[in-house]
């Protein structure tokens, strides 16, 4: 099989979105398909203490930006890795071949985040991120447009027809020389 530049032989991908669009599910279920490994930052962050304390506000921990990417560079380097983190704009840029982020409609992300408890403002700042379509942007900024794509997420449905969409792209992927 051939190899890239940087010596991978299978691609890196990153899939984020707005928490509750079903970047976990998605990369779960990729993974399953494709035999690549499904990394889920906020669980490593948690794992491996790679954080910086506890956000009482927000609810949720301060991750270290620094030590992630320390944690993860020898395995991105290899390749075929899915990274499943609601944000995306301090990863390496050479670390990916594709990067998805899910949306979905505003009424279901609602509900999602809701039922995960989700309220006051870290459910206005989750749906307010959704409607401006932050990640969206954060991803274009930070990456190459031509490997960034934006899929729906709204149904079970919709996760099936996009981890079909990506294990076709992950099949036919060819490394560049």
């Amino acid at each position: 099989m051939a190899q890239n530049s940087s010596g991978r032989r299978r691609p890196n991908i990153l899939i984020t979105g707005t928490p509750g669009t079903g970047k976990t599910t998605t990369s779960s279920a990729l993974a399953e398909a494709t035999q690549l490994r499904h990394i889920n930052v906020g669980e490593l962050v948690k794992e491996k203490k790679l954080h910086d304390g506890w956000d009482d506000t927000l609810d949720c921990y301060i991750i270290n930006e620094d030590l992630v990417c320390d944690e993860l560079e020898d395995m991105m380097e290899a390749g075929g890795n899915i990274v499943d983190h609601h944000g995306c704009d301090f990863f390496p840029e050479r670390w990916f071949d594709r990067v998805l982020v899910l949306q979905t409609d505003n009424t279901v992300l609602y509900d999602r985040l809701t039922r995960r408890g989700y309220t006051g403002q870290k459910l206005t700042n989750n749906i307010e991120c959704e409607i401006f379509q932050i990640l969206l942007e954060e991803a274009k900024e930070s990456y190459p447009e031509d490997i960034v794509v934006a899929l729906r997420s709204d149904s079970v449905e919709d996760i099936s027809k996009n981890v079909e969409i990506m294990s076709n792209w992950i099949g036919s992927w060819n490394p560049v020389s």
